[in-house]
């Protein structure tokens, strides 16, 4: 036996479908990977260290954060604390933690720049091209980071390591830039990019 439907029901539950559809589903929020309770300790809970030398995470690409990691597991770039934090970690925790932070807001550390240095900063970074590789706003792309808003110290702290060149694991695009820079170059330009 056919059961035979009336053309408005039909209609009615054809409508109610695609309603169902177009509900907008609450977004979860995100649980922290197991992992990151380790990293907190020093990046803070959502990423936003309170620390000068520590970086910011929040905001920060994943894949960036992902590739760095993966290089102090390997040793193409050390750290005495962040080494041996990545040495155990799986690709997929690695992936995780990137993803995590990465979706994380980004609250820099309350830091006023000398405005006589940011302003030469600024005309550092145009000469020099920063942009190019980090984006307008410093705010990265993929495996470069976003380094607007890192810490003042932070930021000096690897400009002079990639001078030196005691930090290599950039494909020499940072070496290159940095051996081009002076010290007050580099003073000048953490003023300018802490302060974004």
């Amino acid at each position: 036996m056919r059961l035979r439907h009336p053309p408005q029901l039909l209609h009615v539950l054809s409508v109610a479908g695609l309603l169902a559809g177009a509900v907008p589903v609450p977004a979860q929020t995100p649980v922290a990977p197991p992992k990151a309770a380790v990293c907190a300790a020093c990046h803070g809970a959502q990423g936003n260290p309170v620390l000068p030398l520590v970086p910011a995470l929040a905001g920060q690409t994943a894949r960036y954060i992902y590739l760095q990691l993966r290089d102090f597991q390997e040793g193409r770039r050390s750290n005495a604390l962040m080494s041996p934090m990545a040495k155990d970690l799986s690709r997929d925790e690695m992936r995780e933690l990137g993803a995590w932070y990465a979706a994380q807001k980004s609250s820099p550390a309350p830091f006023q720049p000398d405005a006589a240095r940011a302003r030469l900063g600024k005309v550092k970074a145009d000469e020099t091209l920063c942009t190019m590789c980090h984006l307008g706003g410093f705010a990265g792309q993929n495996e470069i980071p976003r380094v607007a808003g890192q810490p003042f110290d932070y930021v000096v702290k690897q400009l002079r390591a990639f001078k030196a060149r005691e930090r290599t694991n950039d494909a020499g695009n940072m070496t290159s830039v940095s051996s081009t820079l002076s010290d007050d170059d580099i003073l000048n330009l953490a003023h300018y990019i802490a302060g974004l």
